[in-house]
């Protein structure tokens, strides 16, 4: 797979990641403020996570399914 692939790949994945995470988010009548004060994260960097715009650390990844109420492989799929 070439570089361009991979990346491709990577922008895809996050991009799934983000739209999951604001698809649990809003089903469950929760704000991005609700999460970010849940986990004392700035609210600007959650927004660019469910934009697809940043990557999420595995812990934060955790921290975040904990406080939406899911496993991490409901965010993942």
């Amino acid at each position: 797979m070439t570089g361009l692939g991979a990346l491709t790949i990577i922008m895809l994945t996050s991009k799934r990641l983000g739209d999951n995470i604001k698809k649990i988010r809003t089903r469950k009548g929760m704000s991005q403020g609700d999460i970010c004060r849940a986990l004392d994260m700035d609210r600007g960097y959650m927004s660019a996570i469910e934009n697809g715009k940043k990557n999420i650390t595995i812990s934060q990844l955790e921290r975040l399914a904990q406080a939406l109420g899911v496993s991490v492989d409901k965010l993942l799929k």
